[in-house]
């Protein structure tokens, strides 16, 4: 590996330094080696992939370390948060000459941890493992992780579970709520921090006019870009507090997630989320509320004279959310569907068909599939109204006439997956590992790393639809 030790250059305030606390009898899990070749592990490291992700091997060039933050959870301030289990055991650089943290996740406790044990269950860790790598394969910036392993140590949740470690990665694990927390606790060292998190993440801006304002203008489009992505390929993050989204747009620490399966914008996804704030259909609004609140905590880097401009820019900064996110996810409904987006129409027959989803409780990524592959009379016997789905079809091949539909067809392939992590599927891949029997992880795992492309020799019939009507969907719940 190659180090790029930077977080612990910030003032040790920010931090609490500590190595991880194994569990005991740790065991293989999975490992993804082509993310550790990215990553520039040596043939040693790979060997030792054991020990690294389950916090036996530590590296001289990097002390392991608990970030402090704080957060809005559910739309309520939470007071002090941080890595309550998580510890940040190395930043390396990948083969792009980019840093990316390794954090291992389950390490025990840390003073961030209030009352908890410090420790992940195997069933969240192979929710994580798969969803991360899913998400990457799909096109849509995520934490990943370099492996994980099992043990044969009891973590006490509902019911005694095994406990697990993962090593995630991230290009990013700074936090809306690391701001909140020095505003709240340490506001001497905003500016530093601040000026840190441009330097190294957004360093572009150090060249413009004010680097501050196009900081919080970056922040806030590339936000707007990852919930264009989720909205487009069905996925609930189900627990958007702020201290769950970082600052450079990558999705991070998603733990009752979904991906969408019947087309239900309301769907509850985390049944800890009791009045739905975090349901699929108020992920862009959520996280405008999230970004408004984090420009609120950078109000004290004006200066006295100019503070009451400054707020205002702040304020002209979120403008920004509202027409990216649009740009991003009309061109990417409209790819999904084969329409030019340049068309008047198209973003309104997109929807059109997107009614008829809901209506109909028609399956989100198949109905797609079926489209793109012109099974129009298959979809419309689907329909309990089909006189909507004719009118749609209608107006649909109304757009497409006179267009170049081949290139359209081809961008469609490329728009449509034809696997998704469904809730069911990961399921069945938890409770063979609680067993011993890690097949069905590794099965999804070389799956979900070609979801655009038909793979007749490793899927299985319950990959393609939800389960059926009067079997109960899995329940999933922040515990993990």
């Amino acid at each position: 590996m190659q180090f790029n030790s930077r977080y612990p250059s910030l003032n040790s305030k920010l931090y609490h330094e500590q190595m991880p606390s194994p569990l005991k009898g740790a065991k293989a899990g999975h490992f993804n080696a082509a993310l550790a070749d990215e990553l520039q592990w040596s043939e040693d490291e790979k060997a030792e992939w054991v020990e690294i992700c389950s916090g036996q091997k530590t590296f001289p060039e990097f002390h392991p370390l608990a970030m402090v933050y704080a957060g809005h959870q559910f739309g309520q301030w939470a007071g002090q948060l941080g890595d309550g289990r998580g510890l940040l055991i190395a930043q390396i650089l990948n083969k792009n000459n980019q840093t990316i943290d390794l954090h291992l996740k389950g390490a025990g406790s840390t003073p961030y941890s209030r009352m908890g044990d410090g420790r992940a269950v195997l069933r969240s860790v192979i929710r994580e493992y798969l969803a991360g790598h899913a998400l990457n394969a799909l096109g849509v910036p995520s934490s990943n992780s370099v492996g994980f392993t099992t043990s044969e140590q009891g973590v006490q949740r509902e019911k005694l579970e095994l406990g697990a470690m993962m090593l995630r990665t991230s290009d990013c694990h700074i936090r809306l709520g690391h701001f909140e927390w020095i505003n709240q606790y340490q506001p001497e060292l905003l500016k530093e921090f601040t000026e840190k998190c441009i330097e190294w993440h957004y360093p572009e801006c150090l060249k413009a006019e004010n680097p501050i304002l196009a900081f919080a203008t970056k922040v806030i489009q590339n936000t707007a870009i990852m919930i264009a992505k989720w909205q487009l390929v069905g996925f609930a993050h189900g627990v958007m507090n702020t201290d769950n989204l970082n600052i450079t747009g990558s999705t991070l620490d998603f733990g009752p997630y979904g991906f969408m399966e019947r087309f239900r914008p309301n769907w509850i996804n985390n049944h800890s989320d009791y009045n739905g704030r975090y349901t699929y259909q108020n992920q862009p609004s959520i996280a405008h509320w999230n970004l408004w609140n984090w420009l609120n905590h950078l109000i004290p880097l004006a200066t006295p004279e100019n503070k009451e401009q400054f707020k205002q820019d702040l304020a002209d900064s979120l403008e920004h959310f509202e027409p990216t996110f649009l740009e991003y996810y009309t061109h990417g409904l409209c790819q999904k569907l084969g329409l030019p987006s340049f068309h008047k129409d198209s973003f309104d027959c997109g929807m059109a068909f997107l009614r008829i989803l809901q209506t109909e409780q028609l399956d989100y990524t198949d109905s797609f599939l079926r489209l793109q592959r012109k099974e129009y009379e298959a979809i419309k016997d689907d329909c309990l109204d089909r006189r909507q789905f004719e009118d749609f079809l209608a107006q649909y091949e109304s757009i497409r006439t006179n267009q170049e539909t081949d290139e359209l067809d081809g961008e469609m392939f490329k728009a449509n997956p034809v696997y998704i992590l469904r809730n069911h599927m990961a399921q069945t891949a938890i409770e063979l590992a609680e067993r011993g029997d890690f097949s069905e992880v590794d099965r999804l795992f070389k799956l979900l790393s070609q979801p655009f492309i038909k793979q007749v020799d490793l899927e299985k019939a319950e990959d393609l639809a939800p389960l059926p009507s009067d079997v109960p969907e899995v329940m999933v719940s922040c515990s993990s």
